[in-house]
């Protein structure tokens, strides 16, 4: 094992290098990868499949903190998802009595991050319905106010958020993940914190507990429970995995934007308008090593 673990490291090594190579020195159109830090991954074991989620420390750093702390502390282990919604949200977290054992803080929101007019980013376009400009940051879907000075992430498909009451600062515990359409009318209202980097199948796989109208309503055993929840950087290193995730920074990514802006493809005999949603810009992902 411990043969194999070097081999792993070197491998790392050797992607790591990749990502810091220039734009222009490399072939535009060959993926380049950013290798996630085991510090900002935490793993949802569910009954069905692992799901690894990807944080944000940059744009959410206290909502990361408090969600690191929480999963390390035991709090949503053997919890449920409560309200999944299909094509909206899967949300979960402690029950009252879970809830009552900790001495859990609320937080502030996360709304945006103030920015200047030398922040990079990659990007997507201008005029989205919901923001000034959309592009992309270290791999999350991002709205830009350049004249405002501030940034932020965008509801997009498989991110993780902070839900809360009906003021703004009022979260603690119980988290979502979007689990269908985007719901951009909640960016800058909600803090969105992170993202999923593997497993959105078995996040779609979580029980629907609001069912259509006329059907029988899920009876509550039969939600999906949360079997762990724990940080990457905890677990023996043997047992973490190593995700590598598209750089959403290099000329490759920059080329896949313009390519699916254009749909060049001759499939597209007729050709649609030439925008693009920040939301259907698939960022990939590259599963590196995952323990047996």
């Amino acid at each position: 094992m411990k043969k194999f673990l070097t081999s792993k490291k070197a491998l790392l090594a050797a992607l790591a290098l990749t990502s810091t190579v220039t734009a222009h020195s490399i072939n535009a159109t060959e993926t380049q990868w950013r290798n996630v830090a085991p510090e900002n991954m935490v793993i949802m074991t569910l009954p069905h499949g692992d799901v690894v989620f990807e944080l944000s420390t940059d744009f959410s750093p206290e909502h990361v903190k408090q969600f690191k702390k929480l999963a390390k502390d035991g709090v949503y282990k053997d919890n449920k998802f409560y309200r999944v919604i299909d094509g909206f949200v899967a949300q979960g977290g402690p029950d009252e009595a879970t809830e009552k054992k900790f001495d859990i803080k609320t937080l502030k929101i996360e709304e945006d991050l103030a920015i200047d007019k030398n922040w990079q980013y990659t990007k997507v376009q201008d005029n989205d319905l919901f923001a000034p400009i959309t592009g992309f940051k270290n791999g999350f879907g991002i709205g830009v106010d350049e004249a405002a000075g501030k940034a932020w992430l965008t509801h997009c498909p498989g991110i993780l958020a902070l839900g809360r009451g009906n003021e703004p600062d009022t979260a603690t515990s119980h988290f979502y993940i979007t689990n269908g359409q985007a719901p951009r009318y909640l960016d800058r209202i909600m803090s969105v914190f992170g993202r999923v980097i593997y497993g959105m199948n078995h996040v779609q796989a979580i029980q629907r507990t609001s069912v259509i109208e006329g059907d029988d309503d899920v009876p509550s055993e039969l939600y999906t429970p949360i079997l762990d929840m724990q940080l990457m950087s905890d677990l023996p290193e043997d047992k973490q995995w190593q995700i590598a995730v598209e750089d959403t920074s290099s000329e490759a990514f920059v080329k896949k934007i313009d390519d699916r802006r254009k749909r060049e493809n001759a499939f597209f005999y007729k050709k649609p308008p030439p925008v693009l949603d920040v939301c259907q810009v698939p960022v990939s992902t590259k599963l590196i090593y995952r323990p047996k």
